[in-house]
């Protein structure tokens, strides 16, 4: 049998998390740097290339069996000339564009009969979203970047002039919580989702994950899924998607989607039968899909950022102090720079007491980025 070679136009930190699920399978992965540096560029085959140079990436992508992505920021011109050249790409240019451009999302849950928030694009002018509102630039923007709460018009118009492009205006929300879901599909169309995800947020960035929700309603978390489902046939997906909501009075508004392995769903790793980075592998070859279950009744994940480079350049000597304190407890390491606000590490641990996990997972992430020293 001959196994097939994986093209991941991306080396960050989930290409890196991709390798060893692809190494059990037998899978070659070949990876699409920026540089060397990458976090998955320093443990698998690589090469650099500029993504606005369409020849040299179609020359890379046609020694692949499939492509795939690990960000958004790829060119939509590029993934379809990767298709155009007879290379399976994965999820497809016309589905990837729904995690790549924030309008264009809108308008595809809208037509899908799906709970949006009330939106609106904005050219200039008044606008039709009663302040304070949140405006967004339709691409580029992650982790908080790229959104903005906006309180008066004139704020409003100052920020149309400075980004220059059309924005996506939204109504600012009075949410209880925000929660993801993960979801797998196959070209054949088998899927499959994950348990539901409360993500606990700051300034945009999600800092912890607890899966499943606490006190979640059946009913609500049997929705949570059918509405992932729902998007991921409406769009035709190919791989796996996280799908972000926010839990409004007991309803479901949805945030946004990522058409990838996604930082709500590291849990999987250590917490479910089959991993979201293992089911997306599967996904994208057309394998038949894993078991989803969870193998613990809680998983936390807890996201290293910010780290301060005074109190600590170095994330290995915690080590010693943390194994030795929780030894069930997981570390990921990026091998990234550290930089203020730059997911850098995670960890996790699953059990039965969610109150001592949601403790030792905030003890391990303060003591790796020096926020405390005991």
């Amino acid at each position: 049998m001959s196994f097939p070679k994986v093209g991941v136009i991306g080396a960050g930190q989930l290409a890196r998390m991709m390798v060893p699920a692809a190494v059990d399978l037998g899978i070659e992965l070949s990876l699409l740097a920026n540089s060397s540096t990458d976090s998955a560029a320093q443990i698998a085959p690589y090469v650099v290339l500029d993504l606005s140079n369409e020849a040299a990436v179609l020359t890379w992508a046609k020694k692949c069996d499939v492509v795939t992505f690990e960000h958004e920021q790829v060119p939509a011109k590029t993934i379809e000339a990767i298709e155009k050249a007879g290379v399976k790409v994965f999820p497809r240019a016309s589905s990837f564009i729904f995690s790549q451009n924030k309008l264009l999302m809108r308008q595809k849950i809208s037509e899908l009969k799906l709970p949006n928030p009330q939106w609106s694009s904005y050219d200039g002018g008044i606008s039709p979203i009663t302040f304070p509102l949140i405006a967004k630039t339709p691409t580029g923007g992650y982790d908080g970047r790229g959104v903005f709460v906006i309180t008066t018009q004139s704020e409003l118009e100052k920020l149309h002039s400075k980004v220059n492009q059309t924005l996506l205006l939204e109504e600012k929300l009075n949410f209880d919580y925000e929660i993801a879901v993960m979801v797998a599909r196959s070209p054949h169309g088998q899927a499959a989702t994950w348990a539901p995800t409360l993500t606990v947020q700051s300034d945009g960035i999600c800092t912890q994950t607890i899966t499943p929700i606490p006190d979640i309603t059946e009913e609500l978390a049997v929705e949570v899924g059918n509405i992932a489902l729902a998007i991921a046939q409406g769009i035709d997906l190919v791989g796996v998607m996280a799908v972000e909501l926010f839990v409004v009075g007991g309803k479901l508004i949805i945030n946004e989607l990522a058409l990838r392995p996604h930082n709500s769903g590291h849990w999987s790793i250590e917490g479910s039968v089959t991993s979201q980075f293992e089911q997306h592998l599967r996904a994208v070859l057309d394998l038949p899909l894993g078991d989803t279950s969870l193998v613990s009744k809680w998983a936390v994940m807890g996201n290293v950022i910010g780290i301060d480079t005074n109190k600590s350049k170095d994330l290995y000597p915690p080590y010693l102090h943390l194994m030795a304190r929780s030894p069930k407890l997981k570390i990921h390491q990026y091998m990234k720079e550290l930089r203020p606000g730059r997911k850098v590490a995670h960890v996790t641990m699953i059990g039965d007491d969610l109150v001592q996990l949601r403790s030792e997972v905030a003890h391990a992430v303060d003591y790796m980025t020096g926020a405390i020293d005991e």
